[in-house]
């Protein structure tokens, strides 16, 4: 469980690895893009992800008087097959959209549960009692919800979402290590086409697009934190080209990667005598 608070948008895309999680929104609007899609939402809407997602996010509106505000709840895909025994005790609803990261409307009894899970962290018994009990309540509301057929393939093993996750898995774990489609496809138990059909259709990216995203945004945490040179975190990425390297991470964040460790360099130097 986590909150954040902003008091104003973002000029820029934040860059991040979303795992799996529900997302609300109290206050405030943000911007999520994922491959070609952009997905919008507020405090009318929830955004619900299945699978880890190479993600660029900003906050559209945001002010001192009226700040954004988030609250997130990570899931667990063991807990989750758990509870969906309880809630599809006679099997798993039809799934409609293969996509691995949803819209929906906001539930006011999740957004109440929520809340109430946010109150029990003023008192170390509550949290340590209550709160897991409100934290199943939530989970199940949300197994209900529209986004809980989606939802519930997290923790079926050898659902398309699951085996989706476990190749973002490998790709994560091995990410500077050349990608065979044919050798993943086949760690999965599914044919070369199908496949990268299902990847792409839960996560919005190709099996090589995912992997470049990961990349390049795993340099650029490089870049800030660690004192490698541009140079070397390409190489410990994987690229074994410094241009294409280059070319990439440019046309992926707007600056070379020099300029763009300067700057982050420079904007963590900072924050850091406040």
């Amino acid at each position: 469980m986590a909150v954040a608070r902003s008091t104003q948008a973002h000029e820029a895309l934040v860059h991040s690895v979303q795992k799996p999680a529900l997302c609300i929104v109290a206050q405030g609007n943000k911007s999520v893009h994922i491959g070609s899609e952009q997905y919008e939402y507020d405090a009318e809407h929830m955004m619900v992800y299945a699978v880890n997602l190479p993600v660029a996010f900003q906050v559209t509106k945001a002010s001192p008087s009226e700040p954004f505000l988030t609250f997130k709840l990570d899931l667990d895909p063991q807990r989750i097959a758990e509870l969906t025994l309880k809630v599809y005790p006679h099997g798993l609803p039809r799934v409609h959209d293969p996509r691995g990261v949803q819209i929906t409307e906001a539930n006011f009894a999740i957004i109440h549960a929520a809340v109430r899970l946010l109150e029990t962290v003023e008192s170390e018994r509550d949290a340590r009692w209550v709160g897991p009990i409100i934290v199943d309540e939530l989970l199940m509301r949300l197994l209900l919800s529209p986004a809980g057929p989606m939802v519930a393939q997290l923790g079926q093993v050898e659902s398309n979402t699951e085996r989706v996750a476990r190749a973002i898995e490998w790709i994560q774990k091995h990410i500077n290590e050349p990608l065979t489609i044919e050798a993943l496809a086949e760690s999965v138990h599914m044919g070369v086409s199908t496949f990268h059909a299902h990847f792409k259709a839960v996560t919005g990216l190709s099996p090589l697009q995912f992997q470049k995203n990961l990349r390049l945004q795993e340099a650029r945490r490089l870049l800030v934190a660690t004192v490698m040179d541009a140079g070397s975190v390409s190489q410990q990425v994987g690229y074994a080209s410094a241009s294409q390297f280059t070319r990439e991470y440019t046309r992926f964040f707007g600056t070379t990667p020099r300029k763009d460790m300067a700057h982050l360099r420079a904007g963590a130097n900072g924050a850091g005598t406040n």
